[in-house]
């Protein structure tokens, strides 16, 4: 099939554009307002976008009377964000915080999790969450309008300060499997990592000895 990726003309019941670019990361994002109420939400269009410096970005589209959403706000007013790596064991509360819309509205509270303090940021922690990455806000790039008119937001941070519980480093690096971070997928989907594999980079001598680079290219060395 084909459609007009801006008229959204694929005759299907919901949009297939989530599925086909999957898993996603999910940045659970806590803020403060200037008023100093936490608030916590999962954004499904997150990553890290650069190790060094470390930059992650965060896109939250509007709320359905066109506002902004309290994380964008947050981060803009205050300058500061965090990240909270959603597992499959706070799935439960991750989904609910995802839910609630209400404005100035303690979510980490309300779902019962623990508040940490951040260690070089004023947003707090959650402190069930095994990674957690203190961000600095650089800027906002908006996104073109869509037809409605209503436009999404990419907010980006730098990583200032990083936590990682203890007891999922092992050997020396960070095991996956003992968090089992939640990906977003399509429609009301998830997936979790409970399982991994290694596939090395081919070495330029391995590229040649498997015929993937060109004789002339090689015989010119």
């Amino acid at each position: 099939m084909f459609y007009d990726a801006l008229k959204k003309d694929h005759g299907l019941p919901h949009t297939p554009l989530n599925s086909c670019v999957m898993p996603r990361p999910i940045g659970w994002i806590s803020t403060l307002s200037r008023d100093g109420i936490v608030n916590l939400a999962p954004f499904s269009y997150f990553n890290l976008v650069s190790g060094d410096p470390p930059v992650v970005m965060f896109a939250a589209a509007p709320k359905p009377d066109n506002g902004r959403k309290d994380s964008q706000i947050n981060a803009e007013q205050t300058g500061e964000f965090v990240f909270n790596l959603a597992t499959w064991d706070l799935r439960e509360q991750m989904n609910v915080t995802a839910s609630i819309e209400e404005a100035n509205f303690d979510e980490m509270q309300a779902v019962g999790l623990t508040s940490a303090p951040s260690q070089l940021v004023s947003p707090p922690r959650v402190a069930e969450s095994p990674v957690h990455f203190e961000c600095r806000y650089l800027q906002t790039v908006d996104m073109p309008p869509s037809q409605s008119g209503h436009y999404s937001s990419v907010v980006i941070g730098q990583v200032v300060g990083i936590h990682i519980d203890d007891a999922v480093i092992v050997d020396g690096m960070v095991d996956v499997t003992k968090m089992r971070p939640l990906g977003r997928m399509g429609y009301n989907d998830y997936v979790v990592v409970d399982e991994v594999f290694s596939m090395p980079r081919l070495t330029r001598r391995q590229l040649e000895e498997q015929g993937y680079l060109p004789a002339e290219l090689t015989e010119s060395r």
